[in-house]
């Protein structure tokens, strides 16, 4: 499995050279590309992509609006997102059942609640092919089942809305917004987690001292023994 990075920012104003596009991830195996995410910076860019199936993790604008023409290849989503998006002329869709693996051009996804938006609820995916497995939330407070998610995962890729500051804000007695990277690693240390990237970068990484960052997140990182990385447009990580 082969994972590229092909945007890392968040819904934020600010873009540099290395964050430019929304985060998307496509992940490649045996000839195969499926794009998780499509936001609304990827709209009429899909050729360069190419992807043999599209993935959504909900329907926000940075996640999901770059359908808004359509899809040249089947789209999969949860059935909440396909509801937000039937409007989109997407020929091609179908639904994915949370805590249901399903295999999509020889990977296989399986969808987990997580915790994020009321209007717009999202999941995560754990991600197979071979001997590779990924779990992929960039856009989360917390995971429902975790332990199910997290197990046996060799990298955890996730939110980089803040590095330590809580974005979480109340509805209700709902949650919505985004949980901090030294959370998100806390989750890593408690599930023998040993690696994680961080996408879907919020303001504080794009337009921070990328030295200092990395320092800040190296050091939290090092007290729990994971391994951290930030993603930036174009990475490439093979498994």
């Amino acid at each position: 499995m082969t994972l590229t990075f092909l945007g890392t920012r968040g819904e934020i104003d600010a873009r540099t050279r290395r964050h430019r596009m929304h985060t998307s991830l496509l992940v490649s195996h045996r000839g195969a590309n499926v794009m998780i995410d499509c936001g609304l910076d990827w709209l009429g860019k899909l050729k360069r992509v190419d992807p043999s199936a599209i993935m959504l993790t909900h329907a926000h604008p940075d996640h999901a609006w770059g359908l808004k023409q359509g899809a040249p290849c089947p789209v999969y989503a949860p059935e909440k997102t396909c509801q937000e998006l039937r409007h989109y002329p997407i020929k091609d869709r179908a639904v994915i059942k949370e805590r249901t693996p399903t295999k999509i051009c020889g990977i296989t996804f399986e969808a987990f609640q997580v915790e994020h938006s009321i209007l717009s609820p999202a999941v995560g995916y754990r991600v197979s092919a071979g001997r590779a497995r990924i779990f992929y939330a960039p856009d989360l407070i917390f995971i429902h089942e975790r332990t199910a998610a997290l197990k046996g995962v060799q990298i955890y890729i996730g939110d980089g809305a803040t590095v330590t500051r809580s974005f979480i804000r109340k509805r209700g007695k709902a949650l919505i917004g985004h949980s901090p990277v030294r959370t998100q690693l806390t989750w890593c240390q408690k599930e023998g987690v040993p690696r994680a990237i961080i996408t879907h970068c919020g303001s504080e990484i794009v337009t921070g001292d990328e030295r200092d960052i990395a320092a800040n997140l190296s050091t939290i990182a090092a007290k729990r023994h994971v391994k951290v990385q930030i993603a930036y447009d174009g990475m490439k990580v093979a498994l």
